[in-house]
């Protein structure tokens, strides 16, 4: 098993799960980040005060799948999440060693 963990644009979000729900996919989690990669922040203006905001918004996506539909899955969240601009997200692939489903005690795929 591996952990798909992608930092995608928040406005891209629903796209990429409309995406993966397409694939198979029937669960995942999402958190809100922060951060910055070459974008290197933004300027604004704030009561005739210029600002750097050096961090940017960004969500998290935390998917386990089987070793089988990494590429698939790599692939859906690539295509979906992709805007052409710089700040479009990062993928990592992470090896899962066990998984376990609190309630019923499944192990592994199974608690998938």
């Amino acid at each position: 098993m591996k952990l798909i963990r992608a930092i995608i644009q928040p406005h891209r979000l629903e796209l990429v799960r409309d995406a993966l729900q397409q694939q198979g996919i029937t669960g995942m989690t999402t958190y809100q980040c922060q951060g910055f990669g070459r974008q290197r922040g933004h300027m604004e203006i704030y009561r005739g005060a210029e600002y750097q905001i050096a961090f940017r918004p960004k969500i998290t996506l935390d998917i386990v799948v089987e070793d089988d539909s990494v590429e698939r899955i790599l692939e859906t969240i690539m295509a979906s999440a992709k805007s052409g601009n710089i700040g479009d997200g990062k993928i990592f692939v992470i090896p899962v060693e066990e998984a376990v489903r609190i309630r019923t005690g499944e192990r592994d795929l199974n608690a998938l």
